[in-house]
């Protein structure tokens, strides 16, 4: 047996103080029902030989393995994920004119950072004996999971609204998931799901419903550090959000980053979210410690449909301690971001990708992001499933999608 050297001590819930033993499956805080967030002993690690010890490690996320829960090597389910390009963006109209990156996550393995996310629970889950899995979800989430759990040996369940698109239904098909179809958005198919599967023994991977998700999110804010460097971390991040676990992932790896004595600045960071569904922007304009549901919700951007995202308080707190903020974009803009950047930068993105690259110019114009500063947006998915004169169809004739998760 080869252990990994994960320094993983407790489960720690930030809503009650309460603190749980990871070794065995656990969802949310037993005591409070919030999320739980994974803990690790820091000062057993020397941060810069840690560090110097990266580039000889394969090029996946596992490259962290002390900073993630997995503590088994024969444990971890992997197809490759993570260490995602993070490409210049240089315009033909304004050469030189800003500096802006974009962390490009579309081409890991199920097209999507899902990926990140599913591959660290899904391992962490095997590792602990949990047979059956299941998640609501009506896009990348579902199909990540269905893919880990295939490669793991693992029963997989994902329940959809039934007007999630046929491809990703086929998508969880192709893996070997039972796909269950219900009606409703994905707010009312996840209560289903949960109720239909109470007494099952499934263990639920639902977003931030499992601690462990987040940990494969982190892993983002880890890469950034070490393909960028300290003193070459951009200002600001610009984060498509939805469920909103990659801003508390980011967050927690750059505090962790902190403590480990290798960062003493770390990036601002921006949620954005489109006009028609922005609960979390809404929530950090009011003051609010958590956010309120969205009326009404619709967008074409499919991942950023999430009306109340569950655990909304530690979204909000990840945000506010970077001293970052929200912006809103309007669904035209999507999908105008979509099309220049396909055709000016050469990257496909998704609908929530490209929400980054519209909200930047309201950024800049309200003076949250200046405009000499360096600016990493964040693409979390390839645009290659979507048809852009699909969706400015859409748009002409008002129609809505699905619920999903992001």
């Amino acid at each position: 047996m080869t252990e990994t050297g994960t320094l993983l001590t407790s489960l720690d819930c930030r809503a009650c103080c309460a603190q749980v033993d990871p070794g065995r499956p656990v969802g949310v805080c037993p005591n409070c029902g919030h999320a739980l967030l994974a803990s690790y002993d820091l000062a057993k690690l020397d941060g810069k030989r840690w560090r110097a010890s990266l580039p000889g490690r394969d090029a996946t996320l596992w490259r962290y393995r002390e900073l993630l829960p997995v503590g088994r090597a024969e444990a971890i389910v992997s197809l490759g994920e993570g260490f995602s390009p993070i490409l210049r963006l240089v315009s033909r109209s304004e050469p030189g004119a800003r500096r802006l990156w974009l962390k490009d996550d579309g081409g890991l393995p199920t097209g999507s950072f899902k990926a990140r996310g599913m591959a660290v629970a899904v391992s962490r889950a095997h590792e602990l004996g949990v047979r059956t899995l299941f998640v609501p979800s009506a896009g990348n989430a579902g199909v990540a999971l269905s893919a880990y759990a295939a490669r793991a040996g693992l029963t997989a369940r994902v329940y959809l609204p039934e007007r999630t698109p046929s491809p990703m239904k086929d998508g969880c098909r192709a893996y070997g998931a039972e796909v269950v179809e219900l009606p409703g958005t994905l707010r009312e198919v996840g209560a289903a799901a949960r109720a239909r599967e109470a007494k099952s023994g499934a263990f639920d991977l639902s977003t931030l419903r499992e601690p462990y998700r987040v940990e494969g999110k982190k892993t983002m804010g880890l890469e950034i550090f070490e393909q960028l460097g300290a003193e070459g971390l951009p200002g600001a991040i610009v984060y498509p959000t939805g469920g909103g676990t990659g801003l508390i992932g980011m967050q927690k790896a750059f505090e962790e980053l902190r403590s480990l004595g290798l960062l003493e600045r770390s990036p601002r960071l921006y949620a954005v979210q489109p006009e028609g569904c922005a609960p979390v922007v809404r929530a950090l304009e009011d003051g609010a410690a958590k956010v309120t549901p969205w009326e009404d919700p619709h967008t074409l951007a499919p991942g950023l449909l999430v009306p109340a995202p569950f655990a909304s308080e530690r979204i909000l707190e990840a945000v506010r301690a970077s001293r970052g903020g929200g912006a809103t974009v309007s669904d035209v803009a999507i999908v105008h971001a979509m099309r220049t950047l396909a055709r000016e930068h050469g990257v496909s993105a998704s609908p929530e990708g490209a929400a980054t690259y519209a909200g930047l110019d309201s950024l800049r114009a309200r003076g949250a992001i200046r405009a000499d500063e360096t600016v990493l947006l964040y693409n979390t998915g390839s645009g290659l499933p979507f048809s852009i004169p699909e969706l400015e169809r859409s748009l002409a004739s008002s129609v809505t999608v699905p619920d999903a998760d992001h």
